[in-house]
């Protein structure tokens, strides 16, 4: 049967709302024993900031518009995720999610399907925040149900020199609004890099934990602009468990599953309340060998790993007409083919042609 690519929030008249799960299809296993339940949408390689990690200063070529996957076509391919692969988590990102003029409707869409368990999809966005808080109330009544807000310093004149836009006060109004909207727990991202913003490690997370907020600190990983990635340059996960150890009391928090970060409770202080921080080690600790994710870039390609090599093509069978069974055929094809780790460090490793905005975070 062809695929229909129906406006967005019209649930197709061949299928009930709930779909029964079908026990002779497989969902999303790799050659490894790992089956995906995560994914991970790129709705855009365009971002309104130039974080030093991820892009050069003067921006990249953008992808040709032709190419990427309209909002009806993204929700065609979320529903063969969730509906045909049993994916139960979708976390919208790009470049930037925010410049997306559909973002509300595929969010809807997205809101209106059942996963194998009978529910609605784990629905979260990972944004930098700029002009959050002029869109969180429309998106959080489509179904939105958290935010990842990317802040990488407190200090003004810092933040702007690595984001090379002085927009601070637009991420912390952002920040402040999905708390307001009820879109708990509000995450934090931090990426720390050595001699840039260590120093901005302990107060970000007394700034997380007095108003409720998650952080996780990143270890920067090689996906930004090419060859500008030096590991003596990066901050380990060892090193910024370190930092915070001088002003917060840690304790191991348990059950982390297939979680990217390493969890820690902080103990309540004073005035200050208890909280929880994370720490995502993908350099120095790998959890390749639980990963759950897969990964759907903004034209189309279906990507089994972060720093994989090579993408399976979506979009062109989409648009041919390929039936939701052919769809999830090839999605099933390419994700079999996940590699067991991504080989950083390795003899044999080399950076990815795309970076982390054309990918999708």
């Amino acid at each position: 049967m062809p695929t229909a690519v129906l406006p967005l929030g019209v649930v197709r008249p061949d299928l009930p709302a709930v779909a029964e799960p079908d026990a002779s299809a497989s969902g999303l296993e790799d050659g490894h024993g790992r089956t995906a339940r995560d994914l991970r949408v790129s709705l855009t390689d365009r971002c309104n900031l130039r974080c030093s990690y991820c892009m050069p200063a003067e921006g990249l070529p953008w992808l040709p518009g032709r190419t990427i996957l309209t909002d009806d076509e993204v929700g065609v391919l979320v529903r063969v995720a969730v509906e045909q692969l049993g994916v139960r988590k979708l976390r919208f990102t790009g470049g930037e999610p925010l410049l997306r003029p559909g973002l509300a409707r595929i969010i809807a869409a997205a809101a209106s399907l059942r996963t194998d368990e009978g529910r609605v999809p784990e629905l979260s966005l990972t944004t930098n925040g700029v002009g959050l808080d002029r869109r969180i109330e429309s998106l959080a009544a489509a179904g939105l149900q958290r935010v990842n807000i990317s802040l990488d310093s407190l200090d003004r004149e810092r933040y702007a020199a690595l984001a090379r836009r002085d927009r601070l006060d637009d991420v912390l109004r952002g920040l402040a609004a999905a708390d307001a909207a009820g879109l708990r727990p509000v995450k934090v991202n931090t990426v720390v890099m050595r001699g840039v913003n260590e120093g901005d490690v302990v107060p970000l997370l007394d700034f997380c934990v007095r108003r409720g907020y998650q952080l996780r600190f990143i270890e920067q990983m090689p996906l930004g602009p090419k060859h500008g990635w030096d590991r003596s340059q990066m901050v380990p996960a060892a090193e910024i468990l370190a930092l915070l150890g001088t002003a917060f009391a840690l304790a191991p928090a348990p059950g982390r599953g297939s979680a990217p970060a390493e969890e820690w409770l902080v103990a309540a202080s004073g005035d200050r309340p208890a909280g929880r921080v994370g720490v995502i080690a993908s350099v120095t600790a790998p959890f390749c060998a639980a990963c759950d994710r897969t990964r759907l870039t903004a034209d189309g390609q279906v990507r089994n790993c972060l720093f994989a090599h090579s993408e399976t093509d979506l979009r062109t069978p989409l648009r041919d007409g390929a039936s939701d069974e052919d769809l999830a055929a090839l999605w099933r094809g390419a994700h079999r083919a996940k590699a067991a780790g991504h080989g950083i460090g390795s003899e044999g490793f080399h950076q990815p042609e795309r970076g982390m905005s054309s990918i999708g975070g």
